[in-house]
């Protein structure tokens, strides 16, 4: 197995309706390449990963706990493990890059999307 891979190369996972998710993992770690369609609603969610994030493309409004944002491109969060947060896609959607620890096992079991080209870069 190599060290290396495309973006393009990696099939996208349905994570919510209108948004994918392309993934890399590791022993301790995921990072993935997330593409919102716009108005796209990450509901409501916890999770035991601690997530940081940061905006490529688009907007998004997003709460983490009691404090909400809108955020753009180079705008960064930090969600706590067990930290209710949500998020909606603005209107020309969103590409995002999230990183979790430890790795998104869960996500690991979603069916693959059929290939296409990634929206970024």
């Amino acid at each position: 197995m190599s060290a290396y891979e495309r973006l393009e190369r990696i099939a996208p996972l349905r994570v919510w309706q209108g948004i994918a998710a392309r993934m890399v993992s590791g022993e301790r770690i995921t990072l993935a390449v997330v593409e919102l369609e716009p108005g796209a609603v990450v509901a409501e969610h916890r999770h035991e990963n601690e997530q940081l994030g940061i905006v490529l493309r688009g907007s998004m409004a997003f709460r983490v706990g009691e404090e909400e944002r809108e955020l753009g491109p180079g705008d960064t969060w930090t969600i706590p493990a067990n930290t209710p947060h949500e998020a909606v896609a603005g209107p020309e959607g969103a590409v995002v890059v999230d990183v979790f620890a430890p790795p998104r096992d869960d996500w690991a079991a979603l069916e693959p999307l059929e290939r296409r080209p990634p929206r970024w870069p």
